[in-house]
């Protein structure tokens, strides 16, 4: 039986099949045994479940637990008309596919080798063992002919090796972190495997141009083959690699937020009274600056914290009537640099509040905790000014988050140049997160700006957020993908 045969039972039901490292639930083992499923948060998942639910597709991933291959059970599940396949990852899985190859090899080196990435044969070997697992349960997901979207650099060999198994599909990837420059990426060992599993996608994705240039590079370099070598743009001008008789298109597209569902939530009675109770908690200062990360080593936190300690150590911000306020989600807690990072920074918030705080009167919250998402939105209306300050980040989605939660056009936004969202979110206050004194006299104009010119800034912002939804991102990616280059 030929791939493609739409009489082969191994073949699924679904003609739209995401592919992630994680459902969009997590799955909880109850005391008595039984097994429920909950809601998981992250970007992906609010990006792509609305377009799964409308086109009754399938989601493939990990279910967030370690499970043996006696304990697993791979059936589908279905939820409210979104079909979840689970593929099992074991605890020695975790620790070498995700904690070691993906999260200590692939992330560091993505990210401009802010911590040096770690070069280990066994995590590689696993990584190429996990993706087969992916790419097997996809094919038998996927109806004949099926579009497949596959997520994220923690699955760059499934393109390849689902086109191996069902030529028939069609198959998009899109990268939701930086793409490294060149001189970087051929650091990596196994650097020539990851280029050809990516090419094996009718799409290849990236948030910015740069990255997709630097894809068609490689792909000339390591594989020898054919490319566009004009400039790629953004939804348009799509770079081309010629294989043999198919022609892989690579594009820029910058992912967004439900910004519309933001924006309406934001407005609610409910949630603008709780952002008044914020601020009465913190003692009604007469400024609230605001950072919400994951705890990352890329996130800079550190960065923002220490300018803040100067601002207040040189009276350019006031200890009296200026707080900052850090909501840190845990993040990857069983990797060493990972707690460092936890210990340096809450050495950091301790020192700072021991110099500068009054009794009762802290200059510094920090929560080492996921905070609800209208707790969070309420956080996003309080605040005077958001600090969004990685050394390097492929978009931040939360600089757009804050921006569609200010339908009051109040606020201001400090945003690295060095995240993807500087591109778009030109009237922020543009920092390089390298440079600290740049960072305080960024803060510093935040804190002071009049009213006319914030709100000409926010309006400015909230006009590319609001019209550049999620569901644009997704739906501009999928009509590429449907669009067949031309080969003649």
């Amino acid at each position: 039986m030929t791939p493609g045969d739409g009489h082969d039972s191994t073949f699924g039901n679904s003609d739209f099949v995401v592919v992630a490292n994680r459902l969009p639930v997590d799955q909880e083992r109850l005391p008595d045994g039984t097994r429920a499923w909950k809601r998981s948060p992250g970007g992906l998942v609010t990006a792509l479940e609305p377009l799964l639910r409308r086109r009754r597709g399938a989601w493939v991933g990990w279910a967030g637990v370690a499970e043996e291959e006696t304990d697993f059970d791979d059936e589908p599940i279905v939820q409210e008309d979104l079909e979840l396949r689970p593929v099992r990852l074991s605890a020695d899985d975790i620790a070498r596919y995700y904690e070691g190859f993906s999260n200590a090899t692939l992330w560091p080196l993505y990210h401009d080798v802010i911590v040096k990435p770690i070069y280990h044969r066994e995590w590689w070997e696993r990584y190429v063992e996990v993706n087969r697992r992916f790419a097997e349960a996809t094919s038998r997901a996927a109806a004949q002919g099926a579009t497949v979207w596959v997520q994220d650099y923690q699955l760059q060999l499934v393109p390849k090796m689902l086109r191996e198994l069902r030529p028939d599909l069609t198959i998009g990837f899109f990268l939701h972190i930086p793409f490294p420059p060149v001189e970087l990426f051929m650091q990596l060992p196994w650097r020539t495997e990851i280029v050809e599993g990516l090419l094996g996608a009718d799409l290849v994705g990236f948030h910015l141009a740069g990255g997709a240039q630097n894809f068609l590079f490689l792909a000339r370099r390591l594989i020898g083959v054919n490319t566009s070598r004009g400039s790629v743009g953004v939804r348009s001008r799509f770079g081309e690699v010629e294989l043999g008789s198919r022609v892989v298109r690579v594009g820029a597209f910058p992912i967004s937020i439900d910004s519309g569902s933001l924006d309406q939530a934001a407005r609610d009675r409910d949630v603008k009274r709780r952002a008044r109770e914020i601020r009465a908690e913190l003692g009604n200062p007469r400024k609230v600056l605001l950072g919400v990360d994951r705890l990352d080593y890329t996130k800079g936190i550190d960065v923002r914290l220490k300018a803040f300690s100067e601002l207040l150590a040189e009276g350019r911000a006031k200890r009296d009537d200026t707080v900052l306020v850090q909501l840190a989600t845990p993040s990857r807690e069983r990797v060493e640099s990972y707690q460092i990072l936890r210990n340096d920074i809450e050495r950091q918030v301790g020192h700072i509040n021991g110099e500068y705080a009054e009794v009762g009167h802290p200059v510094v919250h920090y929560l080492h905790r996921p905070v609800p998402r209208n707790e969070l939105i309420a956080f996003f209306v309080a605040a005077d000014v958001m600090l969004v300050t990685p050394l390097r980040d492929g978009m931040n989605l939360v600089a757009k988050e804050y921006v569609a939660c200010r339908s009051d056009l109040g606020g201001a936004l400090v945003l690295s140049e060095f995240t993807g969202a500087a591109a778009e979110l030109r009237q922020a206050y543009l920092v390089n997160p390298h440079d600290l004194d740049g960072v305080k006299d960024a803060i510093e104009a935040a804190l002071n700006q009049n009213a006319e010119e914030g709100r000409r800034r926010m309006r400015s912002m909230r006009r590319q957020v609001l019209a550049h939804d999620v569901d644009r991102w997704a739906r501009s990616f999928l009509d590429a993908l449907a669009d067949p280059p031309d080969t003649e």
